[in-house]
């Protein structure tokens, strides 16, 4: 089974898919291996590694030694073709379509492209759009591009529909590491109505409470990220996962019902 498709059935099986992303540049190395077994022990689905600006050395060895303790997927979620590195299972291969610089919309995606064939990756094609979200987040500054306003619902679904007709498989709606507001859930069940591809959201989701709203507003998938750089304890990656996974909470809920 490929990791895309791994992903989808985890969506239908569990009402959604938790989804923990950790920067190398953040924490010390085995802090953040520990965190990546952590979460897997704590019910995540997939483990994405990347960020902004993460050397591709320091890449390679944390994708190794995380490789090295967990199960699930380890997707790479790459600020750049630099950080490409053949210790993981899969890539989102994103293009930066809510912004106009070339070189996120496909200079880096040329770039990596042999490196993906070369290192054995899955390529899973996705549309990375930015929403504005109350700060100047760290994926503007190394892009020099502008997120959609909130207010602009219209503008983001003809951007989800133009991921679709592009033949992406995913879409990802992003608030941004630092993000003071997430993304709109109207937006999330906007995109959601606008397009077929799975919705990935992301950015300032720091409570198990707020990820199962956008789960609720439309988003198959969720991701976590700076909130464990704090606590990575395996409680609160339950926490998450038993927020996220709707559908196995509500068949569990329906069990306990029964006489």
């Amino acid at each position: 089974m490929t990791v895309f498709d791994y992903l989808l059935q985890t969506a239908r099986d569990r009402g959604a898919g938790f989804l923990v992303l950790i920067d190398p540049d953040e924490q010390p190395r085995q802090r953040l291996v520990d965190c990546a077994q952590q979460a897997q022990e704590g019910g995540a689905d997939a483990v994405m590694i990347g960020g902004s600006g993460v050397l591709s050395a320091r890449m390679e060895e944390v994708a190794h030694d995380i490789k090295r303790r967990i199960t699930i997927p380890l997707i790479i979620f790459p600020g750049g073709a630099n950080q490409l590195c053949r210790f993981a299972d899969a890539v989102l291969f994103t293009s930066l379509l809510s912004g106009r610089n070339p070189e996120y919309l496909i200079g880096e995606q040329v770039k990596g492209a042999p490196l993906v064939k070369e290192y054995g990756l899955e390529a899973i094609p996705t549309a990375y759009l930015l929403i504005e979200s109350g700060a100047r987040t760290s994926v503007e500054s190394y892009s020099h591009t502008h997120p959609i306003p909130r207010h602009e619902t219209e503008f983001l679904k003809a951007h989800a529909l133009a991921a679709q007709y592009l033949g992406m498989k995913m879409v990802y709606l992003e608030a941004g590491s630092g993000a003071v507001y997430t993304v709109p859930e109207d937006m999330i069940a906007a995109v959601k109505e606008a397009v077929s591809l799975p919705i990935i959201c992301g950015g300032g989701i720091r409570h198990p409470e707020m990820a199962a709203r956008k789960v609720t507003a439309g988003a198959q998938f969720i991701v976590v990220g700076n909130r464990f750089e704090e606590n990575s304890h395996r409680s609160l990656f339950a926490e998450f996962a038993d927020a996220i996974h709707q559908r196995s909470s509500q068949l569990v809920d329906k069990t306990n019902d029964r006489p």
